[in-house]
C-alpha cells in the first residue's frame, strides 16, 4: 500500500510539474526553456531502481497527452513520449552506475560526479528526442538545431536546479538538513534579499540586457557561505522559480528566457560548489574534533591510571579492614565505616571514569575547585622516579597557595604532556646537563604562570610556530597531536598555552585564578 501510494503521488507530482514548466513550446511539443520534471523521475529512478521504471514510463505519457495533447496522431505522440522516456530511463541508470547515490552532492567530487553526467546526458538525450520528433515530421526541418539548445537548455537547467531539491526530499537526512534551514530566520534575510535582487535585475537591467543579473549571486552566495548545501538548494530553487514567474508576467521571448536560465544555473552551480564546501569544511572539522578527543582520552589514560590507583587500593585496604573485622566477629560502627568507606571509594573511582568518558565522547569538562601545589604535585610524581632513573636534574619548587576552578584531570593531562616533552628533549644532552623544572608564579590580574623548562636544545622561530599545528611533530612515533590538545584544554579553562623562542626549552601555561585561600 505504501508503495502504491508513493508511485502514485509520483506521477501526480510530475505531471503538475509537467504543466507547470509547458511556457513557450515550440510546436506544441515537449520543448520548453524549464523542465524540472525529469529530475524527478531520475531521483525515483535513484531511489528505487530499475523497479520504478514503469512507473515512470506512465508519468511521461500522461503528461505527454494530458498536458499537450497535441493534434498529431496519437501513435507518434506515443513513439515520441517513449523515446524520451526511454532517454531517461538510460540516463538514470548511467548515473546511478557512475557515482554513489548515498554521497549525491555530499562533496565536490560527488558533485563533479553529478553535474559531468547530467550535461552529457541531457545532450545526448535531447539529440535523440529532437533526433525523434523530426524524424516523425512534428518538427521542421529547419527547426531541429534550434530545437535541440532549447530542449537541452530546458533539461540540463531543470534537472540542475530541481534534482538536489528531489534528491534531499527524498532523504530523511536531507527533510532534516531542509527544515533546519527553513526554521532559521536567515532563510527569511536571504530569501527577501532575493527578491530585492530579482527586482534590481529585472526592474533596471531589463532595457540594458539583464547587465545587473550579477546581483542575483549574491543571496545564493550569502545562503550556501552560512547554511551549506541546504541553503544552496532552498536559494537556487527561490531563485528559479522567481526568475520564471517574472518572464511570465514579463512575456519575455523564449530565446531571451533561456539565456537567464544558462545564468541561472551557473548561478545554481556556484551556489552548489559553495555549499558543497562549507558542509565538507563542517564535516571535516567534525571529525578534526573527534579525532582529537580520541587522542585526548590516550593522553589521559596515564592521569586516570594515577586517579584509579588511589581510591582501587583504599578499597583493598578496607576490604582486608572488612575481612579482618569479620572474622573477629565485629558488627558494630567500625565494620560499617568499612562498609561505607568502600562504597565511597567506589563511587571516587566511578567519578574518574564518568569525566573521561564524556570527554572521550563529547568534550564535557567537570570543574571544581583544585589546589595549585596539590595539581603540580600529582603531575610531577610520576616524573620524580623516572628523573632518577635518567640522571635529570628535575626541579619541583613550592607553588603558590592559591586554587584554580577547573577540571583537575584535563589539566594534569597538560602538565604531563608538558613534562613528557621535557624530558624526551633533555635525552639527547649530556647526562650531566639534564634538567627539567617546573614552577608556578603568580601573575597580577588573578592569574597564575606555569613554566615548564628544560635544558633541551628548545625552539626555533619555525618551530615555535608550528608546535601547535595539528599533526606536526618533531618525535618520530609522535602524532602530533599533544601540544594541540593542551592549548585547547588550557584556552577551554579560560587561559593559554605557548612556547618561547629560547636557547632552551620554555612553555608557560597561564590559567585564571579562583581564589586565594585564607591564612
Amino acid at each position: 500500500m505504501h508503495t502504491f501510494l508513493l508511485y502514485f503521488g509520483f506521477v501526480v507530482v510530475y505531471v503538475a510539474l509537467d504543466a507547470a514548466s509547458f511556457i513557450h513550446p515550440r510546436h506544441g511539443l515537449n520543448i520548453t526553456p524549464w523542465n524540472p520534471a525529469p529530475a524527478l523521475g531520475l531521483v525515483l529512478l535513484l531511489r528505487r531502481g530499475s523497479g520504478a521504471l514503469p512507473v515512470f514510463v506512465l508519468a511521461v505519457l500522461l503528461g505527454e497527452y494530458l498536458v499537450r495533447g497535441g493534434p498529431f496522431p496519437w501513435w507518434k505522440s506515443l513513439l515520441s513520449a517513449l523515446s524520451l522516456a526511454a532517454g531517461y530511463a538510460l540516463f538514470g541508470k548511467v548515473l546511478g552506475q557512475r557515482m554513489q547515490p548515498g554521497t549525491l552532492l555530499d562533496d565536490r567530487a560527488a558533485l563533479l560526479g553529478w553535474i559531468v553526467p547530467v550535461v552529457l546526458g541531457t545532450l545526448l538525450n535531447s539529440v535523440v528526442y529532437v533526433t525523434c520528433l523530426q524524424l516523425l515530421g512534428l518538427l521542421p526541418a529547419k527547426g531541429w538545431l534550434t530545437g535541440l539548445l532549447q530542449f537541452w537548455v530546458g533539461d540540463a537547467v531543470g534537472i540542475t536546479i530541481a534534482m538536489p531539491l528531489f534528491w534531499w526530499l527524498s532523504g530523511a537526512r536531507g527533510r532534516f538538513a531542509l527544515r533546519s534551514a527553513l526554521m532559521c530566520w536567515e532563510t527569511l534575510g536571504y530569501s527577501l534579499f532575493g527578491i530585492l535582487a530579482l527586482g534590481v535585475a529585472f526592474g533596471l537591467g531589463d532595457d540594458s540586457g539583464f547587465k545587473l543579473f550579477y546581483v542575483l549571486f549574491l543571496p545564493i552566495i550569502w545562503a550556501s557561505a552560512r547554511q551549506g548545501m541546504a541553503g544552496a538548494i532552498l536559494s537556487a530553487t527561490l531563485l528559479q522559480v522567481g526568475v520564471i514567474a517574472v518572464v511570465q508576467v514579463l512575456d519575455l521571448s523564449a530565446v531571451t528566457i533561456a539565456e537567464l536560465q544558462l545564468l541561472g544555473v551557473v548561478m545554481g552551480l556556484v551556489g552548489f560548489f559553495i555549499g558543497g564546501v562549507v558542509d565538507e569544511q563542517r564535516r571535516t572539522s567534525g571529525e578534526l574534533r573527534q579525532t582529537l578527543r580520541l587522542a585526548a582520552a590516550g593522553e589521559m589514560a596515564g592521569a586516570l591510571a594515577h586517579e584509579l590507583n588511589q581510591p582501587l587500593t583504599a578499597l583493598g585496604v578496607y576490604a582486608s579492614a572488612y575481612d579482618a573485622l569479620q572474622e573477629r566477629g565485629e558488627t558494630g560502627a567500625r565494620l560499617d565505616a568499612a562498609i561505607n568507606g568502600m562504597r565511597a571509594e567506589a563511587q571516587r573511582a566511578g567519578d574518574v571514569v564518568r569525566r573521561l568518558r564524556d570527554f572521550f565522547r563529547t568534550g564535557a569538562t567537570k570543574l571544581e575547585a583544585v589546589a595549585l601545589p596539590q595539581l603540580i604535585e600529582s603531575a610531577a610524581e610520576f616524573y620524580r622516579l623516572k628523573a632518577n632513573n635518567s640522571g635529570v636534574r628535575f626541579l619541583v619548587p613550592q607553588a603558590p597557595d592559591i586554587v584554580l576552578l577547573a577540571d583537575r584531570l584535563q589539566l594534569e593531562v597538560v602538565l604531563r604532556n608538558l613534562l613528557s616533552n621535557a624530558f624526551e628533549a633533555v635525552a639527547t644532552v649530556d647526562a650531566t646537563a639534564r634538567r627539567v623544572s617546573i614552577q608556578a608564579t603568580r601573575l597580577p590580574g588573578a592569574r597564575v604562570l606555569i613554566c615548564v623548562e628544560d635544558s633541551g636544545c628548545g625552539l626555533n622561530t619555525r618551530d615555535a610556530e608550528r608546535a601547535f599545528e595539528s599533526f606536526h611533530s618533531s618525535k618520530s612515533s609522535g602524532l602530533g597531536l599533544g601540544l594541540v590538545i593542551s592549548r585547547a584544554i588550557a584556552e577551554t579553562h579560560g587561559g593559554s598555552l605557548w612556547g618561547e623562542v629560547a636557547d632552551h626549552g620554555v612553555f608557560k601555561l597561564v590559567l585564571p585564578i579562583q581564589e586565594t585561600p585564607n591564612r
